[in-house]
């Protein structure tokens, strides 16, 4: 299926307000999720909540989480108020966190986990479709590095004030900040004119002049779509080789060095998005210039190198530095997964729907990932463990290399492409 470019584009300039009020969104959203990473683990612990009832709420939010790609991309694809969708979807992240944190017992944290996990099919997709339909698809690129630097600020700075407010107050505490955060994040929603979102760019549609856009393909067609299903398949394969990256690491650094190992822990997760942070719009740039492709391939790469270098070598200090190679592989995927689904489902109207399918397959590999390599940890060793994500990865880059092509549209004919 070939689509071509529509011969009448308008004009669409949104205004510097709705631009920093996306700014905001991204910044302060992050924030709010960074509560319900390891922090939920460690309140339920603090609870005297038991690891079987733990990991069982955490499981269920997940598969809520996956569950809800598909349908949150078709809800995206006909809403048209997606600023709407992403003030409801922090309203239940907020009230999610305050339930937990005033009644953290079994029926109430699992309602609120699931809630929470639901709005991972929508909160993400939103921003991505948000930004579509203010920039237009020729300067998303660097309007998605954008989006990723604040992020990734949002979570570095809310994941350090809640560090301090947990150590020094509680980790109940910890949740309320969560809650409280979604006060200024539905400031910045209000910034964000429903003027200046496209309805029919935030879709994936061609822009147009008339007041109804033209037909949707149909849904189906992202079945046909084989280029977009390569891309689906080596998302799925980054994922699998991904998750479970830290964790091991992880276990092999508590095993080793014991207590020590919660702040070599902390700078393997912190030095990264630090990187993602300084990086993201410069990716977006080199996604303009460069092209997908190369850029795709950088990602999948340092994924691998870094799991070789981790199958080598236990010093904490080296692997904190070989660590810096995930925000290489987080800055590039952060921008290059909403932006090729962009690419290959341009004139489609179907751009939410192809998130929606390509996160689930990602959530998929991200989910089959830490129990098959923990297996292979059990049974062989954490250098065959190490070895097994490293030929995932390469996998990932190979089939990039093989079979993915250049997704970036010609700006100076307004191509959009699709597969053939």
């Amino acid at each position: 299926m070939t689509i071509a470019a529509a011969s009448n584009a308008i004009d669409l300039s949104p205004s510097s307000t709705s631009l920093n009020g996306l700014d905001g969104i991204n910044f302060f959203l992050a924030g709010m999720q960074a509560g319900f990473g390891p922090f939920v683990a460690v309140l339920l612990a603090d609870e005297k909540w038991t690891q079987q009832n733990i990991g069982f709420v955490l499981s269920v939010s997940s598969l809520a989480g996956l569950l809800s790609q598909l349908p949150g991309g078709e809800l995206l694809d006909a809403s048209r108020s997606k600023r709407f969708l992403v003030a409801f979807g922090a309203i239940v992240v907020s009230v999610s966190a305050l339930v937990m944190a005033l009644w953290p017992i079994l029926p109430v944290v699992l309602t609120a986990l699931v809630l929470q996990g639901l709005t991972g099919g929508v909160l993400g997709p939103a921003i991505a479709a948000i930004s579509l339909g203010l920039v237009g698809h020729l300067a998303l690129a660097e309007r998605l590095g954008r989006n990723q630097r604040f992020a990734s600020a949002g979570a570095l700075t809310v994941t350090g004030l809640m560090g301090v407010i947990g150590y020094f107050l509680s980790y109940r505490a910890i949740f309320f900040v969560s809650a409280a955060l979604v006060l200024p994040l539905l400031m910045a929603v209000a910034r964000v004119r429903s003027a200046d979102i496209h309805f029919g760019r935030s879709c994936g549609q061609p822009d147009h002049h008339a007041s109804t856009p033209p037909p949707k393909a149909g849904r189906l067609s992202l079945a046909k779509n084989h280029n977009l299903l390569t891309f689906a398949g080596c998302l799925f394969l980054f994922q699998f080789a991904n998750a479970s990256m830290l964790p091991l690491a992880g276990e092999r650094l508590a095993y080793r060095n014991g207590t020590s190992a919660a702040f070599i822990i902390s700078a393997l997760i912190i030095l990264p998005q630090i990187v993602v942070a300084l990086s993201a719009p410069w990716v977006g740039q080199l996604a303009q210039s460069w092209g997908r492709r190369p850029l795709l391939l950088i990602g999948f790469s340092a994924l691998a190198v870094r799991a070789l270098l981790f199958a080598v070598t236990v010093d904490p200090p080296l692997l904190i530095c070989i660590q810096l190679l995930d925000g290489v592989s987080g800055s590039t995927l952060g921008v290059l997964t909403a932006l090729i689904v962009a690419d290959l489902t341009n004139g489609t109207g179907r751009f939410n729907l192809a998130q929606g399918f390509v996160g689930t397959l990602a959530g998929i590999g991200a989910s089959l990932s830490t129990t098959f390599f923990g297996l292979i940890v059990g049974n062989f060793g954490n250098v065959i463990g190490f070895l097994g994500i490293a030929a995932a990865a390469m996998s990932a880059a190979f089939l990039t290399w093989s079979l993915m092509p250049e997704t970036k549209p010609s700006s100076d004919k307004g191509e959009l492409f699709g597969s053939t």
